[in-house]
């Protein structure tokens, strides 16, 4: 060890560094952007903090005392160490990322982002896992507790330290399936809330915006059923007379190849701002920003 003392300025390390490859006090001061008596003092200092004179005069030169060939090795190690603690984190080479990242989101990101962020994953990271996890009917604060690293959907959270990116905005449609009386002509606010509705809540909830905008109407809708997935809405929606709805970009691929129909809605709704949300004590991690990164190429590539 150089020092037992509590209350030593490490700076010195960096000064001590310098005068022992320079063995000069001017060429250190030099290499460290100082004044010859500012580094004289820091000398000065370093000799009485280790009980050693660290350079003595040898004729023209300074030589290294004993004690300080004993430590130079270690002080250039801290010094190393010290400024890969205190520098900024370089950027992340996927190919070496060895990792499991845990995304929260619904069964529609899954469905759309899932193929295309996986395979993208496999080409440039090969050593990184995803863990998709589903989303609960309780509000469970996953970032904040470390159970997921990243969230994408419309993020409600209300732990004011999260941080978000939106993505992009996305509005409502009706969904129907093929033939449905719905399409034989333009869809009313009445004819809207006359049909049989089903609607998709995590929380199995039996209203929502849709209802209030109705209300503005002086119309009430009939909801005949909940579903906790979007997945799970399509599917019953193509084979029954149930009117969904959906995020229109979001699931547009999944509305073609299920042969769906989307409706606009004849109501003023607010829009659905998709974004991904992450806790900060990941904001500077290479590791996460680069999946960010990825997550935010991979849906401009699928979401039309």
């Amino acid at each position: 060890m150089i020092a037992r003392n509590a209350n030593i300025d490490f700076n010195l390390l960096t000064a001590l560094d310098a005068l022992l490859e320079e063995e000069s006090v001017t060429a250190a001061a030099d290499r460290l952007g100082l004044s010859g008596p500012a580094m004289s003092r820091a000398l000065g200092r370093i000799r009485r903090t280790i009980g050693d004179p660290v350079l003595v005069r040898a004729g023209r030169h300074m030589v290294p005392t004993p004690r300080a060939l004993e430590i130079k090795a270690e002080v250039r190690r801290l010094v190393e160490a010290a400024q890969g603690v205190l520098s900024p984190s370089a950027p992340a080479d996927p190919a070496q990322l060895t990792r499991v990242f845990a995304l929260h989101t619904g069964d529609l990101f899954v469905t759309v982002l899932g193929p295309a962020l996986v395979a993208r994953v496999a080409r440039e990271a090969p050593g990184v896992v995803l863990r998709f996890l589903g989303e609960s009917h309780v509000d469970v604060p996953v970032l904040r507790d470390g159970a997921a690293d990243l969230e994408l959907g419309v993020i409600d959270s209300r732990e004011p330290e999260i941080r978000t990116a939106r993505l992009y905005d996305d509005h409502a449609v009706a969904v129907v399936r093929a033939g449905h009386p719905l399409t034989d002509q333009a869809l009313t606010a009445r004819r809207f809330a006359a049909a049989p509705h089903l609607n998709f809540s995590r929380r199995g909830r039996l209203t929502g915006p849709i209802d209030t905008a109705l209300a503005e109407h002086g119309l009430r809708r009939r909801v005949v059923t909940t579903v906790p997935t979007v997945t799970a809405a399509l599917m019953m929606v193509r084979d029954s007379d149930v009117v969904g709805m959906v995020p229109a970009r979001t699931a547009a691929s999944l509305i073609r190849g299920l042969g769906l129909c989307a409706l606009p809605i004849p109501l003023d709704l607010p829009p659905m701002p998709m974004a991904m949300a992450w806790h900060p004590r990941q904001d500077a991690d290479p590791g996460h920003r680069w999946l960010r990164g990825l997550v935010r190429a991979t849906l401009a590539a699928v979401v039309a």
